[in-house]
């Protein structure tokens, strides 16, 4: 369970990680300026000079996080624009903030979605949003490009985004 630790940097500007990987002397190193934290009851971590915002969403399929998608991506753009470094986390950096790094990346660096997992995936191999949430990227991608890259297929674990391979599905399995 190394990526509970593990640190992720996204873009020069955006990191994504677990709740556990967040000490103050890693902010510092890091020079973040803002954590985005997207969980219910992990409290934020009082850092002078590091501002936070939560959000306050489950990891279940029916959350709505569709519904910070825009909010959070334009917070990121904003932080980044001022020259400061954003942290998103939820409790094991694989499946809200992993979300939400990608929205960000759709919409202000333009990738499709599936040009946006693979990017984000590089840079932390565990990521998995739940299959809410992927039908949620896909609302988005569509709303934001008028088609979609990835969609959702039978398999034998049930519905999975099409860009999982079988060692993919196997993880979902055996998790």
């Amino acid at each position: 369970m190394a990526y509970l630790t593990q640190i992720a940097e996204i873009t020069d500007y955006l990191f994504l990680c677990s709740a556990t990987a967040i000490t103050r002397q890693r902010l510092s190193l890091l020079g973040i300026t803002h954590i985005i934290n997207c969980t219910l009851d992990v409290p934020n971590l009082n850092v002078s000079g590091v501002q936070s915002t939560q959000i306050h969403v489950d990891d279940h399929p029916q959350a709505q996080l569709y519904l910070h998608f825009d909010r959070v991506a334009d917070e990121i753009s904003t932080i980044a624009s001022r020259g400061g470094k954003v942290i998103v986390h939820c409790v094991a950096g694989v499946s809200r903030s992993a979300t939400l790094c990608i929205v960000h990346l759709m919409k202000y660096h333009r990738m499709t979605l599936a040009k946006a997992h693979d990017y984000v995936a590089k840079r932390r191999s565990v990521i998995r949003p739940n299959n809410g949430f992927w039908r949620q990227l896909i609302d988005y991608e569509r709303k934001l490009y008028g088609r979609n890259s990835v969609h959702l297929v039978n398999s034998n674990v049930g519905l999975v985004p099409n860009l999982y391979t079988d060692k993919d599905l196997y993880c979902f399995v055996h998790s």
